[in-house]
This record gives structure tokens, C-alpha cells and sequence, in this order.
């Protein structure tokens, strides 16, 4: 799916798609598409489930989206690799990274600590977000704990569903940490100059 454009553009061919069988007994379709934007113009191969258009697989993989804008640079590398963990498949991998994340976060906004779990507890007084954000630092650490270890502690399993969840709150502390502030200058810029008050100077 294109940002700017919606959905990716079939490019029809006879050689391009196929009928194929991936991974169960259903019909499948394979085959092209790029992007509508005519300045990208990106290139995949899809799999497609024929009874409802279900993409099954893409290459390259379809990613997590997000803004970038405003995020340090550290904070923004460690994230991209947890999204391209994700996208292709490598779950445990991903939420060490989100860890990574938030490392980087307390790095960023000076909270110290000898582990990650004292930093986050200090960054509750180097950055303000939502107390409901705050608390939730502390389950993306032990995701990224469970990660890393043989045996989880906390949760049932390091998958698919749990890296997305962690992936998607990790951006809305981000959003909240470094993006809401610039929102705000940005709509604020685009208001009429205030009036000189009569009687003043």
C-alpha cells in the first residue's frame, strides 16, 4: 500500500500470474504489482488467496508503517530494524529490538539506572507521557526479556501478535516523546498573527 496513493497496481502480463498452491489446499494467484506513484514506482511479487484477495506473501515483505519524523537517530535505527525483524518473520529477534528501542529512548532523554528497568523508572521524570504509556515501558521490557531468554517469565509466547503490539505501542510512545510537540508548533505557525491590543506598545 502506497502512503501517498493507495493500493499497488497490477502489472498485466500473460507470464506474470498463475494459479499456485502456498501452503493449504486453496487456489492461490502469484504475480506482480508496483507502486502508483510514478516517482517510486516500487516493485513486488505477491501471493494472493483467490477466493478473497488475501495477500499471503509478498517480497519484498510488507512492513509496519510509521513516522519517522522528529525521532533521534538511534531511537529511529533500532525501531526500523525491529520492523524489518517483524516483516520478515523473525519475531524474537523483533522484540529484542523494541528493547533495543527503548534503551535508546532512555539514552536519549538521560535516564540512568544500572539496568533497563531503573532507566525507565527514571525517565518518568525526563519526558512527559501519558501515565498509561509510562506503565506500559515496563511490559515492552519484559517482552524483550522473555525474548531474550529459553523460557518466558511473563508472556505465553514471543510471536507475531505480541511483536505487533509491541511494535504499535513503541510508536505511540515515540508519537507522544518526540512528535506531538512539533504537531503542535506546526499547527500553531499556521494561525493569523496576533492583534496588537489597543492602548498597547
Amino acid at each position: 500500500m502506497c502512503r501517498q496513493l493507495g493500493t499497488f497496481e497490477a502489472i498485466h502480463s500473460e507470464c506474470n500470474d498463475g494459479v499456485a498452491r502456498f501452503g493449504s489446499a486453496e487456489a492461490t494467484h502469484f504475480g506482480q504489482r508496483h507502486c502508483p506513484n510514478r516517482k517510486c514506482r516500487a516493485h513486488l511479487f505477491v501471493v494472493v488467496r483467490s477466493r478473497d484477495g488475501e495477500v499471503l506473501a509478498s517480497y519484498p515483505p510488507e512492513r509496519i508503517d510509521f513516522d519517522a519524523a522528529n525521532i533521534p537517530g538511534g531511537i529511529l535505527a533500532a525501531l526500523e530494524e525491529a520492523i524489518t525483524c517483524h516483516a520478515n518473520d523473525c519475531y524474537t529477534a523483533a522484540a529484542i529490538m523494541v528493547r533495543k528501542t527503548l534503551e535508546e529512548l532512555c539514552h536519549d532523554r538521560g535516564a540512568t539506572g544500572d539496568n533497563l528497568k531503573a532507566r525507565i523508572r527514571g525517565l518518568r521524570s525526563k519526558v512527559i507521557l501519558p501515565p498509561e504509556l509510562l506503565d506500559g515501558l515496563d511490559d515492552l521490557r519484559l517482552l524483550g526479556n522473555d525474548a531474550a531468554h529459553i523460557e518466558s517469565q511473563d508472556y505465553n509466547d514471543v510471536g507475531k501478535e505480541e511483536v505487533e503490539v509491541g511494535i504499535d505501542f513503541t510508536k505511540e510512545v515515540l508519537k507522544a516523546a518526540y512528535q506531538h510537540d512539533a504537531l503542535l508548533k506546526r499547527l500553531r505557525s499556521l494561525k493569523k498573527p496576533a492583534k496588537a491590543q489597543p492602548g498597547s506598545k
